[in-house]
């Protein structure tokens, strides 16, 4: 997971959020909703950090807390996040994300910056994913279930791609690796503006242990 830093929101979200008997299933403006969220996100998906787009055939409008239980906030933009589709439509065993969580709550908002959620994720070198705190740790993988096969493999392909820089820099520099080295290099994996490569905060966080 990566910190989103959240934005206004659509223009058409606030005027509407303001009218009389107003909710999110008759919100008119969803496509220019989507279009927001994958932007403020940077084409990433809110919690497994795959590639989304701005249709709804590519993407789900997470409610950070479900509509169910919480009706006062289906409209409040901060609770509301681009998701990949999570395997919607396979076994509960594969799905993921929001389609895996449902309604369920989780202990850390990615777009909180009190939650600072960066502080609260590590990655282990086969491309797990898991935290110190241990609730946290458990919603990680029962709810999101962000440890199956495929989200590992690609976080591990990542690692293994900046493992290897790192190994090339250590024998061509033949000792410890500049800091403006690896401050160069987290900035190939994250630029500053721009839609980011799925999956590359795993490298940043890699990289960030190294200074």
């Amino acid at each position: 997971m990566r910190a989103i830093v959240k934005t206004e929101g659509p223009r058409s979200l606030v005027k509407y959020r303001k009218s009389s008997y107003s909710d999110y299933d008759n919100y008119p403006n969803k496509v220019e909703l989507r279009q927001a969220l994958v932007g403020e996100q940077r084409g990433l998906c809110c919690y497994c950090m795959g590639r989304i787009w701005a249709d709804a055939s590519a993407m789900k409008i997470e409610h950070w807390q479900c509509q169910d239980r919480y009706p006062h906030k289906q409209l409040d933009y901060r609770n509301l996040l681009g998701a990949c589709k999570g395997g919607e439509g396979q076994p509960f065993s594969l799905q993921h994300c929001d389609t895996r969580k449902g309604n369920s709550d989780l202990l850390r908002n990615p777009a909180e910056p009190t939650d600072a959620i960066e502080n609260w994720v590590q990655y282990g070198a086969n491309g797990t994913i898991k935290s110190n705190d241990v609730t946290f740790d458990s919603q990680l993988n029962g709810i999101l279930n962000l440890n199956i096969a495929s989200l590992m493999n690609h976080r591990k392909g990542v690692l293994d791609v900046v493992l290897e820089w790192w190994k090339k820099e250590k024998a061509k520099l033949r000792g410890p690796v500049p800091r403006e080295r690896i401050e160069r290099e987290i900035g190939k994996h994250a630029p500053a503006c721009g839609q980011l490569a799925p999956y590359r905060q795993v490298a940043v966080w890699w990289l960030r242990q190294k200074l």
